[in-house]
């Protein structure tokens, strides 16, 4: 197997409708323009099944075990850059970190929205109306993210920026792209008008218990 550089991984988490997997896809546009090797890999389908893993065997630690058997083939290939996304991602990092089983150098990011503009997304997901008890979960959850995230966890607001503006933030955080390739030259439209990507795309699941 061929010498692969110390394992790095970004946690992205963050409430539902704040637009994790959409983030995690532009910067995957980012850095595929970039020719930077790397992984995208959603946790919420990690354990996705019925009943729930997390619910009827926690003893079992299912994503913990998932993520660490892809990883382990990903760097079979040479990878050693991961992008994760989850809700609660930012709550559990650690454990995450450690299941990956090669010490990574971790960045976590918490994305944060205001309640009317993750209505709005939630809405397009769904194709009408959110219930009100949807958004208020999602407050809730936004709130406790926040309150319980440490310091080592970056905020990184969404209202008002286009998603590929966040993988630009993203991507600078993680230092991932060339110096010489810059986030504005990689290949992708004027952020400002961005076209490309719209908020969001993102997995109900994973979110805190009210």
């Amino acid at each position: 197997m061929p010498s692969t550089p110390r394992s790095e991984v970004l946690f992205i988490g963050g409430r539902s409708g704040v637009g994790k997997s959409t983030a995690a896809e532009a910067l995957h546009d980012l850095l595929v323009a970039a020719d930077v090797r790397h992984a995208v890999i959603e946790g919420d389908l990690l354990d996705l099944a019925h009943p729930a893993p997390h619910v009827e065997h926690p003893e079992a630690r299912l994503a913990e075990r998932n993520l660490a058997a892809l990883w382990t083939s990903y760097r079979e290939l040479g990878h050693h850059r991961l992008v994760y996304t989850n809700t609660v991602s930012v709550l559990e990092h650690e454990r995450l970190a450690a299941a990956m089983g090669d010490d990574p150098v971790v960045t976590t990011v918490l994305l944060r929205a205001a309640d009317g503009p993750t209505a709005e997304r939630l809405a397009r997901r769904s194709g009408g109306e959110v219930p009100q008890a949807q958004l208020a979960h999602s407050t809730r959850t936004a709130g406790r993210l926040d309150s319980a995230s440490g310091d080592t966890v970056t905020r990184v607001d969404t209202d008002g920026r286009t998603p590929t503006q966040v993988a630009q933030r993203l991507a600078a955080l993680t230092g991932w792209l060339p110096a010489d390739r810059p986030a504005a030259a990689c290949g992708l439209r004027d952020p400002s008008t961005d076209r490309v990507r719209r908020w969001p795309a993102q997995s109900p699941r994973g979110t805190l218990e009210p």
